[in-house]
């Protein structure tokens, strides 16, 4: 088995994500976006707005400033010169996955269809509301239904039954996301969102999850089973035998990465830049850093999204964006797009041990200059957190 370096490593990952090669210099295109997608194979999808939506931000980090139009046509619109390229589903979690890859998980969803099937007189309410009317959101199927079916009580968190019936079909194929209003799912029916040719595929369980442990492979480069495992969040004995099928077929190939405790895997068709000249900010669903314990083992960085941390107790922030220059994430910094103001906020800018401060707070500047720009913002203002903060709200000056 050949041993490889970390940093041979890191280079793998950067280059399979995408870091290795130079932004667009023109507007980015489709052509672009599909270039990217073909990569990471998946978009997370999250409701936190803070600075940016999750789904938008992985393609800024790989194109620099592009038209968000260019996703939300592709994901929630369909003609026929410009066909719909995504689809949401549950693949690592909400997320938006090319259309082709929806039939992949039709074992997901069979599973879905039958847990906690609820109430079927109202699934079959919601269906014919659909049918007949949608795409509608969830609140509007259920003002169509009379207002009849129940509310849950007790939080926010609790959803009315017409709200999980939506969500339980979505879960199980039957419903869709035809496209949003805002953050709202508008469902309709799946054969009315995901087109015949792809519909109508039939993948058997066992190549389709050889084919989706073949897309983590793709996308990360060299991973570990539980990485890989991860990247759809497939069932541990499915994950298992789908690795030991790729490395017999030849798609993937066992090698040690030195300081790893778990085997790894490279994907054949990876390649190992000489070196990767990257520069990017990376939100916190960004599909290079989601698996924390694969972040921390790459780059020697221990990240966690301090969310849910009461503030007293936050070390960096509410909504802490990494920094990767190079082959490195050196520094991090807590962003906040206040669009009431038109400026881009950073209240706390933090560098990592040992890393060139001047160069980082140059580089840092330029980019968060740029992300400021793309979000139709005037400018960048850093407060007074983190031992960057003080040079880098000159540079932002």
């Amino acid at each position: 088995m050949e041993t490889i370096s970390a940093a041979s490593a890191r280079r793998i990952v950067l280059a399979a994500q995408g870091f290795a090669e130079q932004r667009p210099t023109s507007i980015p295109t489709r052509r672009h976006l599909a270039k990217v997608l073909s990569r990471v194979r998946l978009l997370q999808l999250d409701s936190v707005n803070v600075a940016v939506r999750a789904h938008y931000m992985p393609l800024f980090s790989r194109l620099g400033a592009y038209p968000a139009s260019l996703l939300d046509e592709a994901a929630w619109s369909h003609s026929a010169r410009r066909p719909r390229m995504l689809v949401e589903y549950w693949a690592h979690v909400a997320s938006l996955i090319p259309i082709e890859d929806w039939p992949l998980l039709r074992a997901r969803m069979r599973r879905h269809a039958v847990a906690e099937r609820g109430d079927p007189a109202l699934l079959a309410d919601v269906l014919t509301v659909v049918k007949q009317e949608g795409p509608l959101g969830a609140g509007a199927i259920e003002d169509r239904l009379g207002g009849s079916a129940p509310r849950a009580k007790g939080g926010w968190w609790n959803r009315s039954a017409v709200k999980w019936s939506c969500e339980h079909l979505f879960a199980a194929g039957e419903l869709s996301t035809a496209t949003r209003r805002g953050f709202e799912r508008l469902y309709d029916l799946t054969e009315r969102v995901v087109p015949p040719n792809v519909l109508d595929v039939v993948v058997p369980d066992d190549e389709a999850n050889r084919r989706l442990t073949a897309n983590a492979a793709t996308a990360f480069g060299v991973a570990t089973e539980p990485d890989l495992r991860d990247y759809y969040r497939l069932p541990p004995a499915d994950s298992r035998r789908a690795v030991a099928e790729l490395v017999e077929s030849g798609v993937l190939e066992p090698v040690a990465v030195e300081g790893w405790r778990l085997p790894a895997y490279r994907h054949t068709a990876a390649r190992t830049p000489r070196r990767v000249a990257a520069r990017a900010l990376l939100c916190p669903f960004d599909p290079l850093i989601w698996r924390r314990e694969r972040t921390e083992a790459l780059f020697d960085f221990f990240y966690r999204i301090e969310i849910y941390v009461p503030e007293p107790k936050r070390v960096y922030g509410y909504y802490v964006f990494p920094f990767l220059l190079d082959e490195a994430l050196v520094a991090r910094v807590d962003l906040k797009a206040d669009r009431a103001a038109g400026v881009l906020r950073v209240p706390g800018a933090f560098a990592e041990p040992g890393v060139d401060l001047g160069r980082v707070v140059t580089e840092l500047a330029e980019e968060l200059a740029t992300m400021a720009e793309w979000l139709g913002l005037s400018g960048v203002e850093v407060g007074t957190r983190g031992d960057l903060a003080k040079a880098l709200r000159i540079a932002c000056r």
